[in-house]
């Protein structure tokens, strides 16, 4: 699994919810008793934690910001930190698989 592959299910997800307002997702993913925002700030945090654990720095929490609509451009900061720290193939595919289940139970 390579960087460019984990970008292109972070750019599919993208596609799928950036357009959404605070309704769609407030609505209950197909997973899970949560809403959809709480499942991709899930995700966010996941790749945050594999990004940290990559680049050997401390697990932060990643802040739930005021607005839902801000979710797509967090998961794509997270995801490019992960990149950034060049983890092993693995862990990018651990990453890319986190991204597409999300986006299958959206």
């Amino acid at each position: 699994m390579s960087a460019s592959e984990l970008d292109r299910a972070v750019t599919l997800l993208v596609r799928q919810v950036g357009h959404w307002q605070q309704p769609r997702w407030s609505a209950k993913a197909d997973i899970g008793n949560v809403s959809r925002a709480d499942l991709v700030h899930r995700l966010v945090q996941e790749i945050a934690n594999l990004a940290a654990d990559a680049a050997g720095e401390p697990r932060r929490e990643v802040p739930r910001l005021p607005s839902d609509l801000a979710l797509p451009d967090q998961l794509r900061v997270v995801s490019a930190d992960l990149a950034l720290a060049a983890p092993p193939a693995q862990v990018l595919a651990t990453a890319a698989e986190a991204v597409t289940r999300t986006r299958a139970a959206l």
